[in-house]
């Protein structure tokens, strides 16, 4: 994820990244070298300390999330915080607060968000080219090689399916329909602790209802569909960073809209960031800090329902 963003960040004209840090100094060094970075530190304090950083992107695992962004908010540096944005919605009311007091810019990192095909989605709903939506329909399962040190099975590092991927849907869901409010969830969870296969039904302010599953027992070309009274719109895989989506109306046929020349999605993200600061906005209208709030009160519940909590969050 570090080394696609800082490939993509090299895309954009006016952004350098001109540091990195690690836990290690050999870690940290191997990785300027691959991304061409000057300044290279073990620690992140000494990244903190550095003038020429203005912006700095959190990749670590989860469990740090919280912990990172305030290191960097009370350093005075603008902070772009990798989904999940924490590990609770608690967690992410500390940052957001502290973001607001410090008054300095903070942003998730859900690059979904950004991209071609999603701008395209949003142009389609606000014409109201399906007319009144009702259902969708999303969800996507992947089964990778088990490893109970790996971060998607490492309780102690936020492991599990519905942070990690199910996270998209449930922010896709609040994008087009707002907050839900109810939540019904069903989990199963693994040998090491975290939810390895999710189903999620969301019921939304007008009567819309969000059917989501994501999985690790399964496979499944994450995607999704939206149903109305006039249509559908079919969001091609992967719909955490689409590059085509398909609008059919009935009696009028299919249009899909092809973006698959779009560059890296990462780059996307990075560009909101740069507009964003050089308009001295301290947050993003298409990922408001509110609304990274409300998602994380929704994954709360479904943790709630389906029996997971982690150890930083006692």
């Amino acid at each position: 994820m570090a080394g696609d963003f800082a490939a993509a960040l090299q895309q954009v004209d006016d952004a350098a990244l001109v540091a990195v840090a690690s836990r290690s100094q050999v870690s940290a060094d191997e990785f300027g070298q691959r991304y061409d970075i000057n300044s290279c530190y073990s620690g992140y304090q000494k990244l903190l300390a550095d003038t020429a950083v203005n912006v700095v992107y959190v990749a670590a695992p989860h469990s740090l999330h919280r912990e990172l962004c305030i290191m960097c908010l009370e350093a005075g540096k603008a902070v772009l915080c990798e989904k999940p944005f924490t590990i609770s919605a608690a967690q992410a009311e500390e940052v957001i607060n502290l973001a607001r007091e410090k008054n300095l810019f903070l942003m998730e990192a859900m690059w979904t968000r950004y991209v071609p095909a999603v701008k395209k989605l949003r142009e389609l709903l606000a014409a109201e080219a399906i007319g009144d939506v009702q259902l969708m329909v999303a969800g996507g399962a992947y089964m990778p090689d088990f490893d109970p040190e790996f971060y998607l099975f490492n309780k102690e590092l936020g492991g599990g399916i519905l942070l990690d991927a199910g996270v998209y849907l449930v922010a896709m869901a609040s994008m087009i329909f707002g907050a839900p409010g109810k939540v019904l969830a069903t989990g199963e969870l693994g040998d090491t602790g975290v939810d390895e296969h999710d189903a999620i039904l969301l019921s939304h302010r007008n009567g819309e209802i969000a059917n989501l599953f994501v999985s690790h027992r399964a496979k499944h070309s994450p995607d999704m569909t939206l149903m109305g009274s006039k249509g559908k719109i079919y969001l091609h895989p992967p719909i955490f960073c689409p590059s085509k989506l398909t609008l059919s109306i009935e009696g009028e046929g299919d249009q899909t809209f092809d973006f698959t020349e779009q560059t890296s999605g990462y780059r996307y993200e990075i560009m909101e960031v740069n507009r964003c600061l050089k308009s001295g906005k301290k947050e993003s209208v298409l990922m408001p800090l509110s609304e990274t709030l409300e998602i994380m009160r929704t994954m709360d519940q479904v943790r709630k329902q389906i029996g997971l909590q982690y150890l930083m969050e006692l």
